[in-house]
Parts: C-alpha cells; sequence; structure tokens
C-alpha cells in the first residue's frame, strides 16, 4: 500500500491512497482524513485502506473518484511526527568522514548506533523548496531510507522492534556542513546545522518491497541527481551496518516510541573498489557531498567539491525490480531565504 498526504491549507494535509505504479490515487474520506489517524488506529484503519488500494490497481468501481497522481501537490507523508530520529547505520560513511580528517572512528560505533534527534515539527514535502539564508552555510543533500513506526515499547528487542514499522519512506537529511563543527564543539548536538528534513511523494507498506525487504533493511537502489548529473547509485542493503530493528531498539532502550515516530538508518553509503595501483575509487558514487570530500581529501590531500549553491536541484529516487519508481521523486531546488 502506498499512502500521501496532498496539500490543502492545513498543518496535516488530506491521505490519499495512490496506485501501486503511482499514477493515479484517490481521497481516503470516509477512511481517515489525516496520516496520524491510521497510524493511531493501524489494526483498525490500514486493512481498510488496502482495499481501497487494491480497488484503485485493479480500477474497480470503489475507485471510480480517483484522479491522477501529482507528487508537487504532496506535503511530507507524515507533515510533522511526534518524533524524528536519524541515525547513521552506514559506518563506511563514518569510517570516510573520519579518514579525511585523520580521525579514527572509536570501537563503539561498531556496536552502538549513532543517533540524534532532529526537527519533527516543520518537515518538508518532496517538491518544497530548501530555504537557506547563506551558501557560506555550506549546504549539503543527505540521501536517506526512513520508517515510520506504531507504538513501540521501551525495552523492545530489534526483532520485536522491527515488528513495529508501519511504512518506509526516503529522505533528504539537509545538513548545513559549516555550522556543525562550532555545534558539535559545545558537546550537546545538532540545531542550528539540521533545518527541515524533505520526505518522499509516497509512504510505503513492507509488502509492497517482496524480498528487498530482508530483516530490516531494503535492498534496492538509492539515486541521488545533483543539477541533473547523477552523482549517486548506492545499494542501500548491503553495506547498512544497523537494520531497522537495531535502530529503533537503540531509540527505545530508556522510553516508548510511539506511533508516528520517524527513525533514520543515515547517509547510504558504499565502500570503494582498490585497484592494482592502489587508488580506491567510489563507482557507485556518493549520497552526500561530506562524503564526496572526504573521498577527495583522502585521494588528493584537499577537497575540490564544492557544496551546493543557491539554485542547485537535487534528486532522489529508489526504483524497484521493475524499473518503476518505489516512492516517488525527492525534486528540490536550493533557494536563498527572504
Amino acid at each position: 500500500m502506498k499512502l500521501a498526504s496532498y496539500k490543502d491549507g492545513s498543518r496535516d494535509g488530506q491521505l490519499v491512497v495512490v496506485s501501486r505504479d503511482l499514477s493515479t490515487a484517490h481521497y481516503a474520506t470516509g477512511i481517515a482524513e489525516r496520516m496520524q489517524q491510521v497510524l493511531d488506529d493501524w489494526s483498525f484503519l490500514s486493512p481498510q485502506l488496502q482495499d481501497l488500494y487494491d480497488a484503485l490497481n485493479q480500477g474497480h468501481g470503489r475507485a471510480r473518484n480517483a484522479f491522477a497522481f501529482d507528487p508537487a501537490r504532496c506535503m511530507a507523508p507524515l507533515p510533522r511526527a511526534y518524533q524524528w530520529a536519524d541515525g547513521s547505520a552506514y559506518l563506511n560513511h563514518v569510517e570516510l568522514v573520519r579518514a579525511a580528517r585523520n580521525s579514527a572512528v572509536p570501537e563503539s560505533f561498531y556496536t552502538d548506533p549513532l543517533m540524534y534527534q532532529g526537527v519533527s515539527d516543520d518537515m518538508l514535502g518532496p517538491c518544497d523548496d530548501v530555504v537557506v539564508a547563506s551558501e557560506a552555510f555550506g549546504i549539503d543533500f543527505e540521501a536517506e531510507v526512513v520508517v515510520i513506526t506504531g507504538d513501540v515499547p521501551l525495552g523492545s528487542t530489534p526483532d520485536q522492534a522491527l515488528e513495529g514499522i508501519r511504512l518506509v519512506m526516503l529522505a533528504n537529511d539537509v545538513s548545513l556542513r559549516n555550522l556543525i563543527p562550532d555545534e558539535l564543539a559545545k558537546g550537546f548536538g545538532f540545531v542550528q546545522s539540521k533545518p527541515a528534513t524533505a520526505f518522499s511523494p509516497v509512504a510505503v507498506t513492507l509488502d509492497e518491497f517482496g524480498d528487498a525487504w530482508d530483516k530490516g533493511r531494503l535492498s534496492l537502489t538509492l539515486l541521488s541527481t545533483w543539477n541533473g548529473r547523477r552523482v549517486g547509485m548506492c545499494d542501500a542493503g548491503a553495506e547498512m551496518s544497523f537494520h531497522f530493528g537495531q535502530l529503533i531498539a537503540h531509540l527505545c532502550k530508556t522510553r516508548n516510541v510511539r506511533a508516528g515516530s520517524i527513525v533514520g538508518a543515515g547517509t547510504v553509503s558504499n565502500k570503494g573498489v582498490t585497484g592494482p595501483d592502489g587508488r580506491t575509487e567510489w563507482p557507485k558514487g556518493y549520497s552526500c557531498i561530506a562524503e564526496k570530500r572526504a573521498i577527495e581529501m583522502i585521494q588528493d590531500g584537499s577537497a575540490s567539491t564544492e557544496f551546493m549553491k543557491f539554485g542547485d536541484t537535487i534528486r532522489i529516487e529508489m526504483k524497484g525490480s521493475d524499473g518503476r519508481s518505489v516512492f516517488g521523486a525527492i525534486d528540490q531546488k536550493i533557494v536563498k531565504s527572504r
């Protein structure tokens, strides 16, 4: 099942059911008005939405009021969330960034996930502009896979936490890289360096992925296109060091995780390939500019790729084995705040 939230002038939007091929949609009116309603009463409402989804895909009469789906009309599937916690499950990304500044990765990073609390009261839709005050902040995209949970009790194991996953989305976790060092130096985490995050047009239930969903990992290719040039074709599954069950269990070690929480896996990252000459190349590219700059530092001693400028565009998408877009695309422009 695929769900989206259409802009309707409210903070939470209007829930719509979207066809598997993302061509048509149908308002969920009569079942639920908003995404959070469904998450709060998943066992009762999701089967009704599934029936509408099936009718939409099969062209049955119940979906006679279907209309063409337009990603530009979408808010984030969950326009505001009870929490947004982002991990760093791809340790290759951590290793690269640390190696670029000659810093070793602490041993604990390999057994205990990194995680921070992001902005959850103001999510961006897939086609909303990324509004930033200054290019000097070091504007970067981060292409990620994230999940929305139901209720997950305090102290849940990773296997139990997997049962709490309701939906999967893509995210552009925008980072302002030049603000990060001063914030981290204070020892209290990100605030100004992490503005609003954007999410894919639709959120997708696990049954839609077939074999690509494997024990908390989504083994599909995440595509990142910067200013019309494909820069990332990263495998989201194989090198994910902590699966989503482990990430959620980390979050709920000392607290309950409530329905409507979003948990991210961090920048998708794949290891490089070292040739006979000893030089390492990264044929699958990168999912954030900071990683590209880290690669340049390691290879050449200095970073040559600049961060994003006003007018730049970023497109983030994932396609299934049939070549069709699974979530629709995040397609954004960087603009200067007024």
